[in-house]
């Protein structure tokens, strides 16, 4: 029998039960206020790092000359300023940011800026041929070729890709064999060359 004024044990038990659930319950509040706070954060700073990136491509766009850090930058990013340093002849600095993308870029901004870059150099070996420096355009050309290939192995169905290897690989085919002499180098170079080449379009590609 119990005593007047003692409380049963399983009243005890279900005391600290609740207390229990209440403890784990306020401890389960402050967990969910903790994630949607990092939530937050984590949502806040992608949004300013869009932002920038979107600030930073606007930029070079416009010509501005925006330099970025090649091991954080984002793969638009890669591919904006490569394009900017491509446009002027600075393929040292682009092959940088090519460098960057092939080891952590996503398959299609790899694919973008090796044509691009392939292009820049296709170009610069249709100015060599005019100056008549088939030696020096004969090594662009290849470097090209080099661009295109690898392109390929990362999107086999890369149509422009594929078209550009063609023209590269009719360049190589056709040029000179043997450095042009010191009497040709006197020469005005021949007009007559791009009729020589069979496919190869008068401008750029």
């Amino acid at each position: 029998m119990t005593g007047r004024g003692t409380r049963p044990a399983s009243s005890g038990l279900l005391n600290r039960t609740l207390g229990a659930l209440y403890a784990a319950r306020i401890v389960f509040v402050w967990l969910l206020l903790a994630l949607g706070l990092a939530l937050t954060i984590g949502s806040g700073w992608n949004w300013y790092a869009a932002w920038q990136d979107n600030a930073t491509i606007k930029a070079l766009a416009a010509g501005e000359d925006v330099a970025i850090d090649p091991e954080r930058a984002s793969s638009p990013v890669l591919f904006a300023r490569a394009y900017y340093l491509l446009q002027r002849d600075r393929l040292d600095e682009a092959q940088v940011l090519l460098d960057q993308a092939n080891f952590r870029g996503d398959p299609q901004t790899r694919v973008a800026m090796l044509y691009d870059d392939g292009n820049t150099r296709l170009r610069a070996s249709f100015e060599a041929i005019e100056r008549g420096d088939f030696e020096r355009a004969t090594s662009l050309v290849n470097l090209a070729k080099d661009d295109y290939n690898q392109a390929l192995r990362i999107d086999p169905e890369a149509w422009d890709v594929k078209h550009n290897l063609d023209v590269a690989a009719r360049l190589v085919r056709d040029l000179p064999l043997a450095p042009p002499s010191e009497d040709e180098l006197t020469q005005e170079p021949r007009s007559d060359l791009w009729t020589d080449l069979p496919g190869v379009p008068r401008g750029a590609p």
